[in-house]
């Protein structure tokens, strides 16, 4: 059994890290830099940091901004949002970054996904794919794949896109429910485990972390191999350590026990 990682995400806008909820309505939280900090010192697993409003401003991930962040961190590093090429991952990579995360791009040009597993190796590879929930019976499919930052249908079946990234080289998958992103009404297990069946590269649970009990649900209903979350960490309503003493309490491997 893989020992599960705990992760809490930086989306950022504007040079502040941000949370909203269905990826809208966003909310001002803290410093970027702070942040990663902070979480480093509570004993996160790794930090993901999304630029948000890349692909919907069609400009490339910022530098600057991530730079600030790869000086500080001490635990693995991915960066997503805004990364078109082959170029863009090398960029980051050389200030730091140790895993890079694509999603439209990779919609976009399935192939990347096989030219930056070859040049960097699978396990510096995440595809985050962003689905939602539609009523059965449509003529869509049920779990959909979304694209630009939540804002426009791929017109994919989320399982179909997560078996064809796998073959193409993807090293794990970041799995976020628009739907439950925010809510803190729990992850979409339906979707989680979904995914995770289709597949056997891990799966980052994302979307929807409110309690202790959705960490557990999407572990062991879900099938996730880590959870990522926003929300809980940043308004200070669960740490880190709590989480992983938590879960460690109902007999869950974590990464880094207590």
């Amino acid at each position: 059994m893989r020992s599960i990682r705990i992760i809490p995400c930086l989306d950022v806008k504007d040079g502040r890290v941000v949370k909203g909820i269905e990826f809208v309505n966003l909310r001002d939280v803290r410093d970027p830099v702070e942040a990663a900090e902070a979480y480093c010192r509570e004993g996160a697993d790794g930090i993901v940091f999304l630029d948000i409003a890349a692909s919907i401003e069609a400009r490339k991930t910022r530098l600057d901004w991530v730079k600030q962040v790869a000086r500080r961190i001490t635990v693995p590093f991915a960066v997503g949002g805004g990364i078109r090429n082959i170029e863009d991952m090398e960029a980051l990579f050389d200030i730091g970054v140790d895993k890079v995360s694509i999603n439209t791009a990779a919609v976009r040009n399935p192939e990347l996904i096989r030219e930056a597993s070859r040049k960097f190796g699978k396990e510096r590879l995440i595809v985050a794919i962003d689905g939602r929930k539609n009523p059965p019976g449509t003529s869509v499919p049920r779990l959909e794949v979304m694209v630009k930052g939540g804002g426009e249908s791929a017109g994919l079946d989320i399982t179909d896109w997560a078996k064809r990234v796998e073959q193409l080289g993807a090293g794990e998958i970041l799995l976020t429910s628009k739907d439950a992103d925010g809510t803190k009404q729990g992850y979409d297990l339906e979707m989680t485990r979904a995914v995770a069946e289709a597949v056997s590269i891990p799966i980052i649970a994302s979307g929807g972390a409110g309690k202790l009990e959705h960490l557990y649900e999407a572990v062991t209903i879900g099938k996730a191999s880590a959870v990522l979350a926003a929300s809980i960490f940043h308004f200070g309503e669960i740490s880190i350590s709590e989480a992983k003493m938590y879960l460690k309490g109902k007999g869950i491997m974590i990464k880094d026990s207590l």
